[in-house]
């Protein structure tokens, strides 16, 4: 009860000072050219929210975008700030967070960015998993526990590749991943660099999505040719480096069985 305890003063400490940061907007860029977009955009009121479709995402971009020529540490505390949130707290959704990055800080930075951010967030969620929430992991998820702590104890002599394995190809969600590390015995460091590498493909392939559809006028011109052969070219450079740990994984990995139970049905809730 104690750990309970603790866990939700923690949570609910986090979302207070979230709340209160992305409830108090700096002004805007001063300098406006008259009737132009961007002082519609400074007239307009807003309010923050994690974007949960295409639409919204742009939406918020344009405005961060707008906010960060004159407010640029602000814009990088706030989204540093919201990803943590939703990476520490096993909230799924990070795909819409990584798009966001790109749109807002551009590829490279975005990418870079997006990848310390899911480590380090990813990194906390596992330490509050270790300290608040070992006994819960394992009362509502016994048999995937069971069944990760099988293939854990299989692939002992080769656990960073079997863990690369995993988030290259993740028959478990993410989030889950993250909770269910402390109760195997995970060593913390292997878990953090098995995180800083193993999600590099699918940060790469959002944050250049966001990136591309940032530069879009309409949603309509994703569905152009350019556009098209844009994603899918992001798409075929990240599959490289999932293909080569797969082909290691086939050869060196026991794999038998780990999506069995129902451990692959989440694979959207990264």
């Amino acid at each position: 009860m104690r750990s309970l305890a603790g866990l939700t003063g923690i949570v609910a400490t986090a979302s207070v000072y979230l709340y209160l940061l992305s409830t108090h907007l700096p002004p805007g860029p001063t300098q406006l050219q008259p009737g132009s977009e961007q002082e519609g955009e400074a007239d307009r009121e807003y309010r923050l929210k994690f974007p949960s479709d295409l639409e919204s995402l742009r939406e918020l971009a344009n405005m961060l975008k707008f906010y960060k020529t004159e407010n640029y540490s602000y814009v990088l505390l706030l989204f540093c700030s919201a990803y943590l949130y939703k990476q520490s707290f096993a909230i799924p959704g990070s795909s819409f967070l990584n798009m966001l990055g790109g749109a807002i800080f551009g590829p490279w930075v975005g990418l870079m960015l997006t990848c310390l951010l899911a480590t380090f967030g990813s990194t906390f969620c596992f330490l509050l998993s270790s300290a608040f929430g070992k006994q819960y992991v394992i009362h509502f998820f016994p048999e995937k526990v069971a069944l990760l702590q099988m293939k854990v104890e299989e692939n002992r002599s080769s656990l960073f590749f079997f863990l690369l394995f995993l988030r290259f190809f993740p028959m478990t969600p993410n989030w889950f991943l993250n909770i269910t590390c402390p109760v195997l015995n995970i060593p913390l460091s292997i878990f953090f660099f098995s995180v800083l590498i193993g999600l590099i493909p699918y940060n790469f392939i959002c944050v250049r999505t966001g990136s591309v559809l940032s530069q879009l006028s309409s949603l309509d011109d994703i569905f152009s040719w350019g556009t098209l052969a844009q994603l899918l070219a992001i798409a075929l450079m990240a599959l490289l480096p999932g293909a080569l740990i797969k082909h290691y994984g086939s050869a060196h990995l026991k794999l038998d069985g780990v999506t069995s139970n129902g451990t692959g049905q989440d694979r959207k809730s990264r």
